[in-house]
Formats: C-alpha cells, sequence, structure tokens
C-alpha cells in the first residue's frame, strides 16, 4: 500500500472537500422525509406508526446497504461507487413525485434510502488520502456532512410552505444527481487503488474484508456509533414531530430548532476528530457518554407535579422544561455525540487499516440501523406509555450500558496487561496504610483452577465454587421468575379490560417459552466466549427489559396485541439465562459434586416459577409501589388489581442480582473456548439423545408450569386456579435441589430411567381424574408428575458429564490426560446448556398442545395420551443407551468400572 503522506496536500483537500460536499447533500437528501414525512402524513392520513415506519425506511436502506458498499468501494474504488451511488439516489427521490399511495412512498423511500450508503463510500476513500496521525481530523472534517440533516430542516420548510413538497424532492433530487456527474469527473481514485490496479494486484477477497468482523470489538464500535449516529439520526427524524405535538410550535420552528441539533451534532465531528487525534478516541468516548447520560437524563424527565406535606400545610410545585432549555440541551446533547462519531471512526482506520470498508461499513450499518429502529420504537413507547419523553429515557438507557461495555473492555485490557498488580491495590488511596493485599486478594479471572485436586479443592477451590454457585443460584430464580410471569399475567388480561381470544392467551403463555427456548441455543455457547461473570452480569440486568415493560403494558387496556407479544417473547431472555447459568456453574465444581451443585442451582433456580405464581397473586392486590407505579385497574365487581406490579416487583431484585454477580463472581481461564471448539458437541450422538431426554423432563416442568393455571381454569373452571399452580413449580423445583445427592450416589442413569416410569404411570391417573372429573385425583398426578420432573431434570444432568468423561477417552485418545480432562469438562458444559435450550421447547409445545387438543377434541385429553406415548420413548431410550447390561453407564453406575477410565481425577 503507497504512504498516503506521499499524496501531495491539493490532492487530499481535494479528495476531502469534494467528498464532504458530497455526503453533505446526501445526508440532505437521506433525512427528507422529517419534514416532507409530516405532510405526507397528513395527506394520506397515517397513524403514528405508519409514519414511523415511513421516516424509517431510507435508515433502513441506507443502513443496511453500507456494507455493501464498504466492500465494494474496496474492490472497485470510491470514485466509481460513491458517483453511482449519488446518480441513483437522485433518480429514486424524483421518484417520489411519482407515487399516490403509502405502498408506493415506502418502495421509494427504500431507494433514497441509498444516500445514507454515502457515509461508508467517503470513510474507505478519505481514509486512503492520510496518514494516521490526520486519519482522524480528516475523517471528521468529512463526517460533517450530517450537517446536510440541518440543511434539509433549515431550507426545506421555507420550499414547502412556498412550492409544496413535491419541490423540495425534486430540488434534492437534481442536485445529488449533478453532485454525482461532478465527483466523477473531477475526483480521482485514491492511491491505494490506484497502486493496484497499475501493479495488477486483484482486490481483497470477500473472506479477507470480513475476518475482522469475528472480533467482538468490532461489534463494540458498532453499539457506540448505533448510539452516537443512530440517535443523532433517530432525533433528528423526530424531533420536528415532537416539537409540534410537545410545545405547539408551528413546522418552520420546530424545522429550525431541529436543525440546531443537526448542526451541532454535524460541524463539531470536524473538532471531534483534532480531539482524537490529540487526547486519544477512548478520551473522547468517556466525555461523549458521560455528558450524553447527564443531557439525556434532563431531557428524559417528564413534566411532574409534586405535593410535599410541609410543616404549614402541602406544599405544590412543578418541573417541566420550556422550549428554549430544551433547545440549548439537545445543542449539547449534539456536541458531544458529534465528539463520539469522530472518535469511532478514528478507531477504525488505525485498528484496521486494511479493512476499512468492511468494518467502517458493519460498524456504519448498526449505527444507521439505529436510524431505523429507533423512530419506531420512539412511537411504540409513546404509545406504550403514553410519555413524550420516553425517547430520551431509551437513548439514556443505550448510553448507560455502552459506557459500562466500554469501561469494562477497557479494565479487562488493564487486567490482562496488570492483572495481579491490580488485584493488590486498595479500593481506596487513603486505605493504602492499612491495606494487606493478602487478604483483600480477589482474582476476577482464575488462572489455575483444579477442582479434580483434593488438596486445591479443599484449601481454595470450595469456598470460591461456592460462593459463585450462591450468587448464580438468585440471579437464576429471578430469570425464572420473569420467564413464567406471563403464566399467571395471561389469566388476568381478560379481568382488567383486555379482550383477548382463548388462542391468543395461549400463545402468550407458551411464547415465552418458545423465545427462552430459541435464546437458550445461543447462551449454551457465551460463557466461553464472554466469560461467566460477565454473561451472568449482563444476562441478568437483561431481564429489566421485560419486567419494566410488562409494568407499563397492562396498564392500558388499548395497548395493542402486538405488544404483548413483543413482551411475552422478551419474557425469553429469564428462560435463556438457564444455559448459561448451568454451563458456567458446571466448570467450578468436580465431577463428584457436579450433581448437587447442578441441581442446587437448578432446582432453586426453577423455584422461581413457585416463587413468581406465589407472589404476583399477592402484590398484584395492593399499591406496593404507591403513585411510582400507576394506578389500580377497576374490576367489573368493584375490587382493584395493580397487574403491573406483577413486572415491577421484580425490578430492585434484578438490580441487586446484577450488582452482586459483578462484584463477586469469577471467570476461569480454562473454560475459554470458541465457537468453533464447543460446536464438536454437534457430532456426538449423546448430545442429542440427552436433547430428547430432557425434553421429557426438564420440557414436562416448564411447559406443566406454563400450562398449568390454564388447564385448571378450563377443566375446572369452579376451582380458583390461583391457589393452587405454585404448588406444582415448587414441588419440582425442590425435588430437583434435593436429590442431585441421589444420582451423584447411583447413578444418573438409573435415576432416570426410574423418573420416566412413575411420570408414565402419574399421566396415567392424570387422564383417569380428567375422564372421573376428580379435581384431587388430577391435582395428584400432576403433583407427581412434578416431583418426577424435578429428579430428572437432576440426573439427566449428572449423567451429561459422566458420558462425555468416556466418550472423550474413546474418541480423543491421542489427547494427553489434562487436555482430555479439560476437553470432556468443556463439552460436558456446553451440553448442558445446549440440551436445556432444546428442553425448554417443551415449554411452548406442551400448552399448545392443549389448545391444539382442545380446539379438535374439546379436551385436553388427546395431548395427555401423547405425552404419555413420549415418556414410553424415553424409558426405552435411557434402557437401552445407558442402563441396560452393556449400556453405557450400566458397569460405572454399579461400580465394576470407573468414569472414564482414562481420564484421572
Amino acid at each position: 500500500m503507497p504512504d498516503p503522506g506521499s499524496t501531495s496536500q491539493t490532492q487530499q483537500q481535494r479528495a476531502l472537500w469534494l467528498s464532504t460536499t458530497a455526503f453533505t447533500l446526501c445526508f440532505a437528501v437521506w433525512t427528507i422525509f422529517s419534514i416532507i414525512g409530516i405532510t405526507i402524513k397528513q395527506e394520506l392520513g397515517l397513524n403514528e406508526f405508519e409514519y414511523g415506519v415511513l421516516i424509517a425506511t431510507p435508515i433502513l436502506t441506507g443502513s443496511l446497504i453500507r456494507l455493501i458498499l464498504g466492500v465494494w468501494t474496496e474492490r472497485f474504488g470510491g470514485r466509481l461507487v460513491f458517483s453511482l451511488q449519488m446518480l441513483f439516489t437522485g433518480i429514486a427521490t424524483w421518484a417520489l413525485t411519482w407515487a399516490d399511495s403509502y405502498a408506493e412512498f415506502l418502495l421509494a423511500a427504500l431507494g433514497v434510502g441509498m444516500a445514507g450508503g454515502s457515509f461508508i463510500i467517503g470513510v474507505a476513500y478519505v481514509s486512503k488520502w492520510f496518514p494516521a496521525a490526520r486519519q482522524g481530523t480528516a475523517l471528521g472534517i468529512f463526517g460533517m456532512g450530517n450537517v446536510g440533516a440541518a440543511v434539509t430542516k433549515f431550507l426545506a420548510p421555507f420550499i414547502l410552505v412556498a412550492w409544496g413538497w413535491q419541490a423540495v424532492a425534486q430540488i434534492w433530487a437534481v442536485g445529488i444527481a449533478l453532485m454525482g456527474v461532478v465527483f466523477f469527473l473531477v475526483a480521482r481514485d485514491d492511491p491505494d487503488f490506484e497502486a493496484r490496479r497499475a501493479q495488477g494486484i486483484a482486490a481483497p477477497s470477500l473472506a479477507e474484508q470480513f475476518a475482522p468482523l469475528k472480533k467482538l470489538q468490532v461489534w463494540r464500535f458498532a453499539l457506540y456509533y448505533f448510539f452516537v449516529f443512530g440517535g443523532f439520526v433517530a432525533l433528528a427524524l423526530w424531533l420536528p414531530h415532537y416539537l409540534t405535538q410537545v410545545y405547539g410550535v408551528d413546522l418552520r420552528l420546530a424545522g429550525m430548532a431541529a436543525a440546531a441539533f443537526s448542526l451541532s451534532a454535524s460541524i463539531f465531528r470536524a473538532y471531534g476528530g483534532i480531539l482524537s487525534d490529540r487526547f486519544g478516541a477512548r478520551t473522547v468516548m468517556y466525555w461523549t457518554f458521560g455528558f450524553s447520560a447527564l443531557f439525556l437524563f434532563m431531557l428524559s424527565y417528564p413534566p411532574t407535579d409534586y405535593t410535599i406535606r410541609g410543616m404549614d400545610g402541602p406544599i405544590s410545585f412543578s418541573t417541566e422544561m420550556g422550549l428554549w432549555p430544551f433547545v440549548v440541551t439537545l445543542f449539547a446533547l449534539g456536541f458531544f455525540m458529534s465528539l463520539g462519531k469522530a472518535a469511532i471512526f478514528k478507531h477504525i482506520p488505525v485498528y484496521y487499516p486494511n479493512h476499512v470498508g468492511s468494518v467502517g461499513g458493519l460498524v456504519g450499518m448498526i449505527g444507521g440501523l439505529g436510524g431505523f429502529i429507533l423512530p419506531i420504537v420512539f412511537g411504540a413507547l409513546l404509545d406504550l406509555t403514553g410519555i413524550w419523553t420516553s425517547s430520551f429515557a431509551l437513548l439514556f438507557l443505550v448510553v448507560i450500558v455502552s459506557m459500562a461495555w466500554m469501561h469494562m473492555s477497557i479494565r479487562a485490557m488493564e487486567r490482562r496487561a496488570q492483572g495481579r498488580a491490580l488485584d493488590r491495590l486498595p479500593n481506596f488511596p487513603e486505605l493504602a496504610e492499612v491495606h494487606d493485599p493478602e487478604r483483600t486478594v480477589m482474582p476476577r479471572v482464575l488462572d489455575d483452577w483444579r477442582p479434580e485436586n483434593p488438596t486445591f479443592w479443599a484449601e481454595q477451590g470450595r469456598k470460591v465454587a461456592r460462593r459463585n454457585l450462591w450468587i448464580s443460584i438468585p440471579a437464576l430464580t429471578l430469570a425464572f421468575s420473569v420467564w413464567m410471569v406471563w403464566s399467571v399475567v395471561v389469566a388476568k388480561l381478560p379481568l382488567i379490560g383486555f379482550a383477548f381470544t382463548q388462542d391468543q392467551l395461549f400463545w402468550l403463555a407458551a411464547l415465552p417459552a418458545l423465545s427462552g427456548a430459541t435464546l437458550r441455543i445461543f447462551y449454551s455457547f457465551m460463557v466461553p466466549i464472554f466469560g461467566g461473570r460477565l454473561w451472568t452480569t449482563l444476562s441478568t440486568a437483561s431481564l429489566l427489559i421485560p419486567a419494566m415493560g410488562i409494568g407499563y403494558a397492562v396498564q392500558d387496556p388499548s395497548t395493542p396485541y402486538l405488544i404483548f407479544v413483543v413482551l411475552a417473547l422478551l419474557c425469553g431472555l429469564g428462560g435463556a439465562n438457564f444455559a448459561s447459568s448451568m454451563a458456567n456453574i458446571s466448570f467450578f465444581f468436580p465431577k463428584a459434586e457436579k450433581g448437587n451443585a447442578l441441581g442446587l442451582n437448578a432446582g432453586l433456580g426453577n423455584l422461581g416459577v413457585s416463587l413468581m405464581q406465589f407472589l404476583v397473586p399477592i402484590v398484584i392486590t395492593m399499591g406496593v409501589f404507591g403513585a411510582m407505579g400507576g394506578a389500580a385497574q377497576e374490576l367489573s365487581d368493584g375490587s382493584r388489581l395493580w397487574m403491573q406490579n406483577a413486572g415491577f416487583v421484580w425490578v430492585p431484585f434484578i438490580i441487586a442480582s446484577t450488582i452482586a454477580a459483578w462484584l463477586g463472581m469469577n471467570d476461569i481461564t480454562d473454560a475459554r473456548a470458541s465457537f468453533r471448539e464447543q460446536a464438536v458437541i454437534f457430532s456426538r450422538l449423546h448430545n442429542w439423545v440427552m436433547c430428547l431426554l430432557y425434553i421429557g423432563t426438564f420440557g414436562s416442568f416448564i411447559g406443566y408450569s406454563a400450562g398449568f393455571p390454564l388447564l385448571i381454569k378450563l377443566a375446572f373452571p369452579d376451582v380458583n386456579a390461583l391457589q393452587f399452580v405454585f404448588l406444582g413449580p415448587l414441588v419440582g423445583a425442590l425435588s430437583r435441589a434435593g436429590t442431585g445427592w441421589l444420582s451423584d450416589r447411583v447413578g444418573g442413569g438409573r435415576v432416570t430411567f426410574w423418573v420416566f416410569a412413575g411420570m408414565i404411570a402419574s399421566v396415567g391417573l392424570v387422564i383417569v381424574s380428567l375422564q372421573a372429573l376428580s379435581f384431587w385425583g388430577f391435582f395428584a398426578g400432576f403433583m407427581a408428575l412434578f416431583f418426577f420432573t424435578g429428579v430428572g431434570n437432576s440426573s439427566t444432568f449428572q449423567m451429561i458429564p459422566v458420558i462425555m468423561r468416556k466418550e472423550v477417552a474413546r474418541l480423543e485418545p491421542q489427547l494427553s490426560p489434562e487436555d482430555r480432562r479439560r476437553q470432556s469438562d468443556r463439552e460436558s458444559a456446553a451440553i448442558i446448556a445446549f440440551t436445556s435450550a432444546i428442553g425448554a421447547y417443551g415449554g411452548f409445545f406442551i400448552p399448545k398442545a392443549y389448545g391444539s387438543s382442545i380446539a379438535l377434541t374439546g379436551s385436553a385429553l388427546g395431548a395427555l395420551w401423547a405425552f404419555l406415548g413420549f415418556y414410553v420413548l424415553c424409558l426405552a431410550v435411557t434402557w437401552v443407551f445407558y442402563t441396560r447390561p452393556g449400556g453405557l453407564l450400566h458397569d460405572i453406575e454399579r461400580g465394576r468400572a470407573p468414569a472414564g477410565a482414562a481420564t484421572p481425577a
């Protein structure tokens, strides 16, 4: 690659200012709907959601096409790609004037979105003209083209008022098309492209260009850009509508006020590049996130009336941000967002100088998708909460997550470089004189972890393992509570004014299980990639999203069914946590104690289902959170419910558990593995056999837990189901937690065999009782079912490490004893997590099987007969593969052969 410093300053400046001008025009076209969209909305009579989709559609195209355009720029050169992109965008923009229907406007808007792809073309093109020491400044100046959004907001309203929105589209279309012609005629190919063409060097392959996208760092940069650029675009589109509705100003004043934000979020990008070159991009990102969090907190605070009981009587006052303080705060927010945009793209040419197109394309694509997704979410949040400032609250949350991830990543890099020294430092400088590092050191990453060594386990390992276990258990308990909260909420929705059909209610009860099971597949592999401590922290914190969403959604009977579907799917985040939690804990304990440890983690975690079914019916009958929690819902009989408490009650506990996970848990170096290393389990036969068995045990437990309340209500309508339903999950959770030792002692295979025998008998009792309409027989049969599922959940997980010790010794005889142990532990953890994912689908299919059976036959008996047949199959599989004479576990569980004989303890 030629040295960019060898090009003349005139050539550099021409490339920079041509690209900046072109990008300014492209950005003006890309945000054209922020002004003309309001008029089109009125002409077509669009609702808020349809309007949000219309203004966001160009952002979608401009985001998705960035990755492709980045690759093409690397391959064909920025001069040609930039010119063609502007010409095609001009044609699509003119086509807006031919549209007559909403669908035609959406189609034309997709073409207009090509304007947004210009950013990555310019980044890849401009960066090739400048050396690394000046790239931050150069790309910052180029990024000033964001000011095109301000140009549109400032000029377009006047043209619209004078000649109509069609004139805006036509003028913008002609301008960008002419710029495309000028760019092709005046600009030159970048030095790198010219050198490759002169030497006949082929362009890099797609595999070479996409190789850096495997790195987590790239995706971290993408999240930052999701806020600084995606948030900027979203606000640029949303603000005119926000200002006209909240402050009652006319479109021209709204456009000028929004233009002030767009201006500050654009022109200071050049200054951000200068600061990044001088002080470092990392420092600038800290400034960006810190000040953005402050300003967004101010903007997200809704107008509020307060009454304080003072000494002399009530004291009333209110808080509300006026128009001009709002505009000033927005201007300040835009300033720091512009610094952040420059800082992020200072990183990319430095870290990935030969992959600016692909890496920058991905980062730009994710950022652009923020501009597409966020306006839609803004509209949905407004419909859901009725609070205009909810859009800023969402951005505040994104900033906090981004800043936390950035800081944790930086700390992780520091720890990798100076971990031992950092562990020995006092928490506060003033404690240095009394600090004893030998007592207070608590390394986050365990480089030496040998749980099978009796001396190590007794002196160090057991204490650390138990601490991680007892932090993991409440986090998993909360995850199960949030996962299955729908099973209680759904039963009450008709009472508080939601007119959903029975089939819709069954879908709501089943969807958390479906999403939880699907997400478990991905969560299965996260702990070895991210580390148990970080992933437990993030996955626990994610429970706040559905918990708070439920609290808001149930307060308004007009909340669309789609919102409830989305929230039901988000509840699956709780179910997904199980896979990563079990995989994490399995690494900490020796094989002699894995069954008990996993049984405690899973069993007491499963207790969250019973805890939820016991606690939620209580808290929804009282105003636990006072005015902060919202008003009660009036029932037809005159009583009141606070259904929002079903979600809000978990929030403080989730926050506390998240903090505990971050401060108290550890990562194990030996547990680290890439997805490719873990993917070997898909070729292991016993992975799939254990998936089948775990569907029979855990799938039954979670499926019966989800469907039990509605099944009682339909089969025995005179019985108050909420008085009994928590007992089933309670029995299943306690039996799992209390019987892990049994599998450790007599063998998981033998216990699993008798579990399925007991489940067959229990289903038979349920069927007979249901036919006889005997509630207590029906209830006893289900309690027995829950008991056996809990025992089976524990025994199947005890089987997996024993199976894999023997299988790895057979399949990988070339490995050393230590490597064999490490490999079997990794595969066991991955299989435990993956089987938990597959088994969780039972939580979806069992409620749906009830619904289908009732729809087809008028009774749930058909589904129960199908379950009985499936348990017979599981019993046969357990015997054939594991417990019969000659089976894989027969001799081991009878003390005739050690588990994994080739692997030392």
